[in-house]
């Protein structure tokens, strides 16, 4: 499948600051499930800084604006073909051990009702029927609900909640998948549609976990479903904060707004 992004990312601040110092997780991964035609990254007024690709295996590149500035605009615009490797990352090359993502992190502590849902996981007969179980289990306990949490929204919390999105959902089975001792880590990218061709949010989230003999497999507890060729992979981490597309900071002590709008479309070859 041929898929076409427009994304653009607005900050503004209600008082014009001295500068801006992002990095950015916006480049389509290189594996076989995927192949880059075309692809820009551009940034209001901003200078591109040095990049490069990290031990996960992302591209990272630095940005940097010089104030004083009440906005800037970063801008996603590129051509990516996919094919539906049944959500296995394969000749994806990186260079950390699969057993760095048993660690915790702030988003995806354990509590005890965490540990009551991994139980999923017990009575399979082996990895990948264990990881399907609990991504099952992640889209049973929790329900797609836009709006109902926030950025800093925990696993703990969302499953407490009972509702939450993609962010949520991917936070959980992280979180319960290294309870299980599998390996696993947080995916942001874009969405075409869900598996029934209803529109969704286009910037989303899932979960890989590393299964022996196969590598890393993704799995979309938001969508009951493994990664396809609706899917663009953009980078990974621990959780959420990890792998966000754009972390930076502004010189300024007033407050920053954000407006998101991501358009991904099908492109007929």
């Amino acid at each position: 499948m041929l898929l076409k992004v427009d994304h653009v990312t607005v900050y503004a601040y209600d008082r014009p600051v001295r500068g801006v110092a992002q990095s950015h997780r916006l480049t389509p991964s290189r594996f076989e499930g995927q192949r880059t035609i075309e692809w820009s990254v551009t940034v209001t007024d901003g200078t591109r800084g040095g990049s490069f690709r990290d031990g996960a295996g992302d591209w990272i590149e630095g940005w940097t604006v010089k104030g004083p500035v009440a906005d800037i605009s970063v801008r996603v615009a590129g051509l990516v073909e996919t094919a539906d490797l049944a959500g296995v990352l394969r000749g994806h090359r990186e260079m950390v051990p699969p057993e760095c993502y048993l660690r915790e992190s702030p988003a995806t502590r354990m509590d005890t009702a965490l540990s009551k849902l991994a139980q999923a996981a017990a009575s399979a007969p082996d990895p990948l029927s264990a990881a399907h179980a609990l991504s099952l289990a992640v889209s049973d306990a929790i329900a797609y609900r836009p709006g109902a949490t926030h950025a800093k929204t925990t696993a703990s919390e969302a499953l407490a909640q009972g509702e939450g999105v993609c962010q949520d959902h991917a936070h959980v089975l992280c979180a319960i998948a290294r309870t299980a001792g599998l390996p696993a880590r947080y995916v942001s990218g874009y969405l075409f549609a869900t598996a029934d061709g209803v529109p969704h949010e286009a910037a989303h989230a899932w979960a890989e976990v590393f299964l022996p003999g196969l590598g890393w497999v993704g799995f979309d507890a938001a969508n009951r479903c493994c990664p396809d060729d609706r899917y663009i992979r953009l980078g990974s981490g621990l959780d959420a904060q990890e792998a966000a597309p754009i972390r930076g900071s502004a010189r300024s002590a007033g407050k920053e707004s954000l407006t998101v709008q991501v358009a991904v479309q099908s492109v007929q070859q």
